[in-house]
């Protein structure tokens, strides 16, 4: 078994199910032995669940103990009802585990606006307290018990040296629809032995999902849950990351390596998608405007539907380009397809020799690689999609049946 939020130092888990899915574990609780650092970004859109709107107000505070999530009902649109769930399981977590209920970091996943069943909650949440195991199989299960329309388990590892002591990173995700954060369902979690400080975490977090988890996009649609915590306990009992230097860069590298790694398991398991598409742009005057535009390409229908039927109808991602609000001249842009750039659309704006069919092969490919190079200044960025099948139509229009 792989390395996992197990082997990261004070950290325990559990994955239960207490019967709001028919089979599937539907309930995660994560523990950190000692108070940990904390940070999470969340949501952005206005419409958002009661765990999102709690965790708002516990995260204030810097410090947490316990990620509690369930999955199976979103928790979303649920009124006092579901606020009074979100409530009762930060307190039922808190009470099993001997902590303050601020301590406690509350996610849901599911349907939207159905009630919420705070009751069998509340008993597998007691009841998982008295299973918390620090063995890797406890972490897959919590990864497991995460899912909702996933068709595998996200979970991610690293390590590195820091002041000569080996300090363990590792997280768990979810997503596979409604997937295009804006900080789909999706939820992610790290948890790292690492001492740092509460602020720069928060900053580092920040700073490492702009590039990653808001880079990836399955559908274009925003979820009322997402949501990216991480618990640092500072049990590696390192000399604590206090500013922003080369111990501090040292974390974000990594960090956004698992970040990098959990976002494109998101994406290669898009609900009914057969494609990962990896989207560069390159010589764009800032990374915000290369952001948009991949934001933009990577969302088009059309664009999506042309290469999941291999299509190659390439100004459609131009075309997509063009309305992203970023100015750039469109007869110095550069197109390539394929890894290594191994087909130029267009050099200068203008079309090459390379025609339809080279590019039809390229698009064959289970993992298609987009480089735009607008020659316009230094910046870059890159993001992730999937292709949009049949399949989606299918999953999506059956989902409540």
């Amino acid at each position: 078994m792989q390395n996992n939020i197990c082997d990261v130092r004070g950290i325990k888990a559990w994955g239960a199910h207490m019967g709001i899915k028919s089979k599937r574990r539907d309930l995660a609780l994560i523990y950190s032995e000692k108070p940990a650092s904390a940070a999470a970004v969340f949501t952005k859109n206005l419409v958002c669940a009661e765990p999102v709107k709690l965790c708002r107000q516990h995260i204030e505070g810097g410090i947490m103990q316990a990620i509690v999530v369930n999955s199976g009902n979103a928790n979303a649109c649920t009124g006092r009802q579901g606020w009074e769930g979100a409530v009762a399981m930060a307190e039922t977590t808190a009470e099993a585990l001997g902590i303050p209920k601020e301590y406690v970091m509350v996610a849901s996943t599911g349907l939207i606006g159905e009630p919420f069943p705070t009751e069998k909650v509340v008993k597998g949440i007691k009841e998982s307290a008295l299973k918390l195991s620090d063995r890797q199989l406890a972490g897959s299960l919590a990864a497991n018990a995460i899912l909702t329309t996933d068709t595998f388990a996200k979970e991610g590892y690293t390590s590195f040296d820091l002041d000569g002591i080996k300090i363990n990173m590792a997280g768990i995700a979810k997503g596979s629809g409604m997937i295009h954060p804006d900080m789909a369902t999706m939820l992610g979690f790290i948890v790292c032995d690492v001492a740092i400080q509460p602020d720069l975490l928060q900053k580092a977090l920040k700073k490492v999902v702009d590039k990653t988890f808001n880079m990836i996009t399955v559908d274009g649609d925003t979820s009322t849950n997402d949501m990216v915590g991480i618990l640092c306990n500072g049990m590696a009992e390192n000399k604590i990351i206090d500013k922003e230097d080369k111990r501090y860069d040292l974390f974000v590298e990594h960090l956004e390596k698992l970040c990098i790694h959990l976002s494109m398991l998101i994406v290669s398991d898009g609900e009914g998608s057969t494609k990962l598409v990896e989207y560069r742009v390159e010589g764009a005057k800032t990374e915000e405007d290369a952001r948009k535009i991949i934001r933009t390409i990577s969302t088009s229908n059309l664009v999506k539907t042309a290469i999941f039927g291999t299509d190659p109808n390439w100004g459609r991602i131009f075309a997509a380009a063009g309305r992203a609000g970023v100015p750039f001249d469109p007869d110095k842009v550069d197109l390539y397809f394929g890894k290594n750039r191994a087909v130029q659309i267009l050099s200068n704006g203008q079309p090459t020799d390379h025609g339809r069919t080279d590019l039809k092969k390229e698009m064959q490919s289970s993992t298609v690689n987009i480089a735009l190079v607008l020659n316009e200044g230094d910046a870059e960025a890159v993001g992730w999609g999937s292709d949009l099948s049949y399949e989606y139509v299918r999953i999506n229009a059956e989902y409540t049946t």
